[in-house]
Protein backbone atom coordinates (compact mmCIF):
# COMPACT_ATOMS: atom_id res chain seq x y z
CA UNK A 1 0.00 0.00 0.00
CA UNK A 2 1.07 3.60 -0.60
CA UNK A 3 1.36 6.22 2.12
CA UNK A 4 1.26 9.98 2.08
CA UNK A 5 4.56 11.92 1.90
CA UNK A 6 3.51 13.25 5.29
CA UNK A 7 4.68 9.98 6.85
CA UNK A 8 8.27 10.85 5.92
CA UNK A 9 7.99 14.42 7.16
CA UNK A 10 6.98 13.30 10.65
CA UNK A 11 9.64 10.57 10.99
CA UNK A 12 13.38 10.86 11.44
CA UNK A 13 16.19 10.89 13.95
CA UNK A 14 14.19 12.62 16.66
CA UNK A 15 11.83 9.65 16.73
CA UNK A 16 14.74 7.16 16.72
CA UNK A 17 16.26 8.89 19.74
CA UNK A 18 13.77 7.17 22.03
CA UNK A 19 15.05 3.65 21.23
CA UNK A 20 17.15 3.32 24.40
CA UNK A 21 14.37 4.78 26.53
CA UNK A 22 11.87 2.31 25.04
CA UNK A 23 14.26 -0.51 25.85
CA UNK A 24 14.57 0.72 29.44
CA UNK A 25 10.81 0.92 29.82
CA UNK A 26 10.41 -2.62 28.54
CA UNK A 27 13.09 -3.86 30.94
CA UNK A 28 11.45 -2.01 33.83
CA UNK A 29 8.08 -3.57 32.97
CA UNK A 30 9.70 -6.99 33.18
CA UNK A 31 10.89 -6.19 36.67
CA UNK A 32 14.56 -5.67 35.85
CA UNK A 33 16.70 -3.46 38.07
CA UNK A 34 16.75 -0.30 35.95
CA UNK A 35 16.54 3.41 36.77
CA UNK A 36 14.80 5.38 34.04
CA UNK A 37 16.16 8.93 33.77
CA UNK A 38 15.38 9.31 30.07
CA UNK A 39 11.91 10.85 30.09
CA UNK A 40 10.35 14.02 31.48
CA UNK A 41 7.27 12.46 33.05
CA UNK A 42 6.94 13.61 36.68
CA UNK A 43 6.88 10.79 39.21
CA UNK A 44 4.36 12.67 41.33
CA UNK A 45 0.76 11.60 41.27
CA UNK A 46 -1.57 14.32 40.11
CA UNK A 47 -2.59 16.12 43.34
CA UNK A 48 -5.55 14.45 44.98
CA UNK A 49 -7.82 17.49 44.99
CA UNK A 50 -7.45 17.84 41.22
CA UNK A 51 -8.37 14.19 40.71
CA UNK A 52 -11.32 14.48 43.08
CA UNK A 53 -12.61 17.49 41.14
CA UNK A 54 -12.64 15.43 37.95
CA UNK A 55 -14.30 12.47 39.68
CA UNK A 56 -17.02 14.70 41.11
CA UNK A 57 -17.64 16.18 37.66
CA UNK A 58 -17.97 12.71 36.11
CA UNK A 59 -20.36 11.59 38.82
CA UNK A 60 -22.32 14.75 38.24
CA UNK A 61 -22.83 13.83 34.60
CA UNK A 62 -20.17 16.07 33.07
CA UNK A 63 -19.45 13.60 30.26
CA UNK A 64 -20.88 15.34 27.19
CA UNK A 65 -19.55 17.70 24.54
CA UNK A 66 -17.89 20.85 25.78
CA UNK A 67 -17.03 24.11 24.03
CA UNK A 68 -14.24 23.76 21.51
CA UNK A 69 -12.67 26.99 22.73
CA UNK A 70 -12.62 25.57 26.24
CA UNK A 71 -14.91 26.52 29.09
CA UNK A 72 -15.13 30.20 29.88
CA UNK A 73 -14.11 29.85 33.51
CA UNK A 74 -10.99 27.90 32.56
CA UNK A 75 -10.06 30.35 29.82
CA UNK A 76 -10.56 33.22 32.25
CA UNK A 77 -8.20 31.54 34.72
CA UNK A 78 -5.58 30.93 32.03
CA UNK A 79 -5.82 34.53 30.83
CA UNK A 80 -5.55 35.89 34.36
CA UNK A 81 -2.51 33.75 35.16
CA UNK A 82 -0.77 34.74 31.91
CA UNK A 83 -1.54 38.44 32.36
CA UNK A 84 -0.08 38.41 35.85
CA UNK A 85 3.02 36.56 34.66
CA UNK A 86 3.66 38.49 31.44
CA UNK A 87 2.10 41.93 31.81
CA UNK A 88 0.24 41.28 28.56
CA UNK A 89 -3.41 42.34 28.56
CA UNK A 90 -5.42 39.28 27.52
CA UNK A 91 -8.92 37.90 27.99
CA UNK A 92 -10.54 34.54 27.40
CA UNK A 93 -10.90 35.52 23.72
CA UNK A 94 -7.13 35.16 23.35
CA UNK A 95 -7.16 31.62 24.76
CA UNK A 96 -8.10 28.24 23.32
CA UNK A 97 -7.76 25.03 25.32
CA UNK A 98 -6.20 22.08 23.50
CA UNK A 99 -4.97 18.54 24.10
CA UNK A 100 -1.69 19.40 25.77
CA UNK A 101 1.21 21.60 24.82
CA UNK A 102 2.09 19.28 21.92
CA UNK A 103 -1.30 19.74 20.30
CA UNK A 104 -1.01 23.47 20.91
CA UNK A 105 2.31 23.59 19.02
CA UNK A 106 0.87 21.53 16.19
CA UNK A 107 -2.17 23.79 15.92
CA UNK A 108 -0.12 26.97 16.03
CA UNK A 109 1.96 26.01 13.02
CA UNK A 110 -1.01 24.65 11.10
CA UNK A 111 -2.55 28.11 11.28
CA UNK A 112 0.47 30.36 10.73
CA UNK A 113 2.90 28.84 8.21
CA UNK A 114 2.61 27.08 4.88
CA UNK A 115 4.56 25.00 2.41
CA UNK A 116 7.80 26.69 1.41
CA UNK A 117 8.08 28.81 4.53
CA UNK A 118 10.96 28.63 6.99
CA UNK A 119 10.72 28.56 10.76
CA UNK A 120 13.78 29.38 12.84
CA UNK A 121 14.15 27.16 15.90
CA UNK A 122 16.65 27.79 18.69
CA UNK A 123 18.51 24.54 19.28
CA UNK A 124 18.83 22.40 21.27
CA UNK A 125 15.06 22.23 21.40
CA UNK A 126 12.33 19.69 21.94
CA UNK A 127 12.28 16.69 19.62
CA UNK A 128 8.89 17.23 17.99
CA UNK A 129 9.41 20.84 16.91
CA UNK A 130 10.73 19.82 13.51
CA UNK A 131 7.83 17.48 12.76
CA UNK A 132 5.28 20.15 13.74
CA UNK A 133 6.91 22.46 11.18
CA UNK A 134 7.55 19.97 8.41
CA UNK A 135 4.05 18.52 8.58
CA UNK A 136 2.74 21.66 6.88
CA UNK A 137 5.50 21.57 4.27
CA UNK A 138 7.63 24.27 5.89
CA UNK A 139 11.30 23.83 6.75
CA UNK A 140 13.01 24.14 10.11
CA UNK A 141 16.10 26.33 10.21
CA UNK A 142 18.16 25.55 13.30
CA UNK A 143 20.06 28.32 15.05
CA UNK A 144 22.45 26.65 17.45
CA UNK A 145 22.83 28.08 20.91
CA UNK A 146 26.45 28.30 21.98
CA UNK A 147 27.24 25.20 24.06
CA UNK A 148 30.65 26.50 25.12
CA UNK A 149 28.99 29.66 26.42
CA UNK A 150 26.31 27.94 28.46
CA UNK A 151 23.92 27.51 25.50
CA UNK A 152 23.43 31.26 25.13
CA UNK A 153 21.90 32.97 22.11
CA UNK A 154 24.20 34.26 19.39
CA UNK A 155 22.34 37.32 18.13
CA UNK A 156 24.37 37.53 14.92
CA UNK A 157 23.63 33.91 14.07
CA UNK A 158 19.92 34.54 14.56
CA UNK A 159 20.00 37.61 12.34
CA UNK A 160 21.91 35.73 9.64
CA UNK A 161 19.33 32.92 9.61
CA UNK A 162 16.46 35.19 8.55
CA UNK A 163 15.59 35.04 4.85
CA UNK A 164 12.63 36.25 2.76
CA UNK A 165 11.03 32.84 3.43
CA UNK A 166 11.20 33.13 7.22
CA UNK A 167 7.76 33.28 8.83
CA UNK A 168 8.34 32.46 12.50
CA UNK A 169 10.81 31.98 15.33
CA UNK A 170 10.25 29.17 17.85
CA UNK A 171 12.00 28.82 21.19
CA UNK A 172 11.42 27.31 24.63
CA UNK A 173 12.23 29.20 27.81
CA UNK A 174 12.77 27.49 30.18
CA UNK A 175 14.34 25.02 27.80
CA UNK A 176 13.93 21.32 27.37
CA UNK A 177 16.62 19.91 27.41
CA UNK A 178 18.94 22.49 29.03
CA UNK A 179 16.75 23.90 31.80
CA UNK A 180 18.08 27.36 30.93
CA UNK A 181 16.13 30.54 30.21
CA UNK A 182 16.61 33.25 27.63
CA UNK A 183 17.69 36.56 29.12
CA UNK A 184 15.88 39.86 28.72
CA UNK A 185 18.52 40.92 26.20
CA UNK A 186 17.98 37.70 24.24
CA UNK A 187 14.23 38.25 24.13
CA UNK A 188 14.63 41.90 23.15
CA UNK A 189 16.80 40.73 20.24
CA UNK A 190 14.17 38.22 19.13
CA UNK A 191 11.39 40.78 19.50
CA UNK A 192 13.26 43.41 17.51
CA UNK A 193 13.91 41.00 14.65
CA UNK A 194 10.33 39.70 14.69
CA UNK A 195 8.94 43.22 14.42
CA UNK A 196 11.46 44.27 11.76
CA UNK A 197 10.74 41.24 9.55
CA UNK A 198 7.04 40.81 10.45
CA UNK A 199 7.48 37.35 11.96
CA UNK A 200 5.45 35.21 14.29
CA UNK A 201 7.09 34.14 17.54
CA UNK A 202 6.03 30.87 19.13
CA UNK A 203 7.07 30.82 22.79
CA UNK A 204 6.99 27.42 24.49
CA UNK A 205 6.63 28.19 28.21
CA UNK A 206 5.48 24.85 29.61
CA UNK A 207 8.19 24.89 32.32
CA UNK A 208 7.63 28.47 33.47
CA UNK A 209 6.21 27.37 36.85
CA UNK A 210 9.32 25.33 37.63
CA UNK A 211 11.91 28.11 37.84
CA UNK A 212 14.57 27.73 40.54
CA UNK A 213 16.51 30.94 40.03
CA UNK A 214 16.71 33.76 37.54
CA UNK A 215 13.98 35.78 35.87
CA UNK A 216 11.46 34.19 33.55
CA UNK A 217 10.29 36.72 30.97
CA UNK A 218 7.32 36.33 28.63
CA UNK A 219 8.12 37.80 25.23
CA UNK A 220 4.41 38.47 24.64
CA UNK A 221 4.59 41.25 27.23
CA UNK A 222 7.31 43.16 25.40
CA UNK A 223 6.30 46.21 23.31
CA UNK A 224 4.91 45.33 19.91
CA UNK A 225 4.83 41.59 20.55
CA UNK A 226 1.26 40.84 21.65
CA UNK A 227 -0.07 40.77 18.09
CA UNK A 228 2.63 38.42 16.82
CA UNK A 229 3.30 36.06 19.74
CA UNK A 230 1.75 32.65 20.31
CA UNK A 231 2.38 31.48 23.86
CA UNK A 232 2.11 27.72 24.40
CA UNK A 233 1.63 26.33 27.88
CA UNK A 234 0.11 23.39 29.72
CA UNK A 235 -0.46 21.75 33.09
CA UNK A 236 1.56 18.65 32.23
CA UNK A 237 4.73 19.58 34.08
CA UNK A 238 3.56 22.17 36.59
CA UNK A 239 0.90 19.93 38.14
CA UNK A 240 2.06 16.42 37.12
CA UNK A 241 -0.82 16.12 34.66
CA UNK A 242 0.96 14.73 31.60
CA UNK A 243 -1.76 12.18 30.96
CA UNK A 244 -4.63 14.66 31.27
CA UNK A 245 -3.68 16.38 28.00
CA UNK A 246 -4.56 19.93 28.99
CA UNK A 247 -2.71 22.70 27.19
CA UNK A 248 -3.47 25.95 25.41
CA UNK A 249 -2.37 28.74 23.14
CA UNK A 250 -2.58 32.43 23.95
CA UNK A 251 -2.44 34.78 20.98
CA UNK A 252 -4.38 37.25 18.85
CA UNK A 253 -8.15 36.70 18.85
CA UNK A 254 -8.14 36.02 15.11
CA UNK A 255 -5.61 33.23 15.59
CA UNK A 256 -7.72 31.73 18.37
CA UNK A 257 -10.68 31.63 15.99
CA UNK A 258 -8.60 29.90 13.32
CA UNK A 259 -7.42 27.27 15.80
CA UNK A 260 -11.05 26.80 16.82
CA UNK A 261 -11.87 25.88 13.22
CA UNK A 262 -8.96 23.43 13.18
CA UNK A 263 -10.11 21.93 16.46
CA UNK A 264 -13.58 21.49 15.01
CA UNK A 265 -12.24 18.88 12.59
CA UNK A 266 -9.54 17.46 14.85
CA UNK A 267 -10.58 17.35 18.52
CA UNK A 268 -14.17 18.53 18.76
CA UNK A 269 -13.43 19.79 22.24
CA UNK A 270 -11.95 18.31 25.39
CA UNK A 271 -13.78 16.43 28.16
CA UNK A 272 -15.61 18.74 30.51
CA UNK A 273 -14.43 16.87 33.60
CA UNK A 274 -10.79 17.36 32.54
CA UNK A 275 -11.42 21.06 32.16
CA UNK A 276 -12.96 21.24 35.61
CA UNK A 277 -9.85 19.56 37.00
CA UNK A 278 -7.68 22.06 35.09
CA UNK A 279 -9.65 24.99 36.49
CA UNK A 280 -9.10 23.66 40.01
CA UNK A 281 -5.38 23.26 39.29
CA UNK A 282 -5.07 26.89 38.21
CA UNK A 283 -7.04 28.26 41.16
CA UNK A 284 -7.45 26.30 44.40
CA UNK A 285 -4.48 24.00 43.68
CA UNK A 286 -2.20 26.62 42.18
CA UNK A 287 0.23 26.18 45.09
CA UNK A 288 0.99 22.60 44.01
CA UNK A 289 3.34 23.86 41.30
CA UNK A 290 5.53 25.61 43.89
CA UNK A 291 5.56 22.49 46.05
CA UNK A 292 6.79 20.36 43.15
CA UNK A 293 9.30 23.01 42.13
CA UNK A 294 10.90 22.90 45.57
CA UNK A 295 11.23 19.12 45.36
CA UNK A 296 12.78 19.34 41.89
CA UNK A 297 15.27 21.88 43.21
CA UNK A 298 16.46 19.45 45.89
CA UNK A 299 16.79 16.72 43.29
CA UNK A 300 18.71 19.01 40.96
CA UNK A 301 21.19 19.83 43.68
CA UNK A 302 21.74 16.14 44.46
CA UNK A 303 22.59 15.43 40.82
CA UNK A 304 24.77 18.51 40.35
CA UNK A 305 26.79 17.71 43.45
CA UNK A 306 27.23 14.05 42.50
CA UNK A 307 28.19 14.68 38.87
CA UNK A 308 30.62 17.35 40.04
CA UNK A 309 32.56 14.65 41.91
CA UNK A 310 33.00 12.41 38.85
CA UNK A 311 36.09 12.84 36.72
CA UNK A 312 35.52 13.29 32.96
CA UNK A 313 31.90 14.40 33.44
CA UNK A 314 30.66 17.98 33.63
CA UNK A 315 27.19 19.43 33.86
CA UNK A 316 25.26 22.65 33.43
CA UNK A 317 23.30 23.85 36.43
CA UNK A 318 19.71 24.26 35.15
CA UNK A 319 17.76 27.35 36.15
CA UNK A 320 14.44 25.57 35.78
CA UNK A 321 12.54 22.45 34.62
CA UNK A 322 13.53 18.85 35.44
CA UNK A 323 16.59 18.07 33.33
CA UNK A 324 20.35 18.10 33.73
CA UNK A 325 22.70 18.30 30.75
CA UNK A 326 25.75 16.12 31.37
CA UNK A 327 28.79 16.73 29.18
CA UNK A 328 30.51 13.42 28.33
CA UNK A 329 32.93 14.74 25.69
CA UNK A 330 35.99 14.23 27.88
CA UNK A 331 35.37 10.47 27.74
CA UNK A 332 36.07 10.49 24.01
CA UNK A 333 32.86 8.56 23.36
CA UNK A 334 29.90 9.81 21.30
CA UNK A 335 26.95 10.48 23.59
CA UNK A 336 24.80 7.73 22.10
CA UNK A 337 27.54 5.13 22.62
CA UNK A 338 28.16 6.37 26.14
CA UNK A 339 24.44 6.22 26.99
CA UNK A 340 24.18 2.65 25.68
CA UNK A 341 27.32 1.52 27.50
CA UNK A 342 26.12 3.13 30.71
CA UNK A 343 22.75 1.40 30.46
CA UNK A 344 24.26 -1.99 29.61
CA UNK A 345 26.57 -1.77 32.63
CA UNK A 346 24.33 -0.12 35.23
CA UNK A 347 20.69 -0.13 34.15
CA UNK A 348 20.60 3.69 34.27
CA UNK A 349 18.93 5.06 31.15
CA UNK A 350 19.64 8.57 29.89
CA UNK A 351 18.90 10.32 26.62
CA UNK A 352 21.47 11.28 24.01
CA UNK A 353 20.86 15.03 23.84
CA UNK A 354 22.11 15.20 20.25
CA UNK A 355 18.53 14.40 19.27
CA UNK A 356 17.57 17.89 20.46
CA UNK A 357 20.00 19.45 17.97
CA UNK A 358 23.65 19.31 16.97
CA UNK A 359 24.44 22.03 19.52
CA UNK A 360 23.92 19.38 22.21
CA UNK A 361 26.29 16.86 20.66
CA UNK A 362 28.36 15.25 23.39
CA UNK A 363 25.73 15.75 26.09
CA UNK A 364 23.25 13.49 27.82
CA UNK A 365 19.90 14.72 29.10
CA UNK A 366 19.24 13.30 32.55
CA UNK A 367 15.76 13.72 34.02
CA UNK A 368 15.38 14.24 37.74
CA UNK A 369 11.84 12.94 37.86
CA UNK A 370 12.50 10.17 40.37
CA UNK A 371 12.87 10.17 44.15
CA UNK A 372 15.97 11.41 45.91
CA UNK A 373 16.88 7.85 46.89
CA UNK A 374 16.60 6.69 43.26
CA UNK A 375 18.74 9.59 42.08
CA UNK A 376 21.41 8.87 44.68
CA UNK A 377 21.48 5.22 43.61
CA UNK A 378 21.71 6.26 39.95
CA UNK A 379 24.64 8.54 40.80
CA UNK A 380 26.34 5.72 42.72
CA UNK A 381 26.05 3.48 39.66
CA UNK A 382 27.28 6.18 37.28
CA UNK A 383 30.28 6.87 39.53
CA UNK A 384 31.13 3.16 39.60
CA UNK A 385 30.80 2.95 35.83
CA UNK A 386 33.14 5.89 35.36
CA UNK A 387 35.71 4.41 37.72
CA UNK A 388 35.72 1.19 35.69
CA UNK A 389 35.83 3.24 32.48
CA UNK A 390 38.87 5.16 33.66
CA UNK A 391 40.61 1.98 34.79
CA UNK A 392 40.04 0.37 31.41
CA UNK A 393 41.14 3.52 29.63
CA UNK A 394 44.31 3.60 31.69
CA UNK A 395 45.07 -0.05 30.93
CA UNK A 396 44.49 0.56 27.20
CA UNK A 397 46.83 3.55 27.26
CA UNK A 398 49.48 1.49 29.01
Amino acid sequence: MNYSPLTKRIAGESVDAWALHSRAQEDFARGEDVIVLSVGDPDFATPRSICETAVAAIRGGDTHYASMYGRDALRDAIASDHAQRSGQSVTRDNVIVLAGGQNALFSAFQCTVQSGDEVIVLKPGYLTYEACIRIVGAEMVAVDLDADNGFRLNAEALKAAITPRTRAILYASPSNPTGLMLSRDDLNTIASLAIEHDLWVVADEVYCDLVFEGEHICIAGLPGMAERTITVNSLSKSHAMTGWRIGWTIGPVELTDHIYNLSLCMLYGLPGFSQEAALHALTDAKHEAARMRDIYLKRRDILVAAIGEIDLLDCLVPQAAMYLMVDVRKTGMPANEFATALYDATGVSTLDATAFGRAAEGYLRVSFTLSEDSLREACRRIKGFMQRFQNLSGESAA
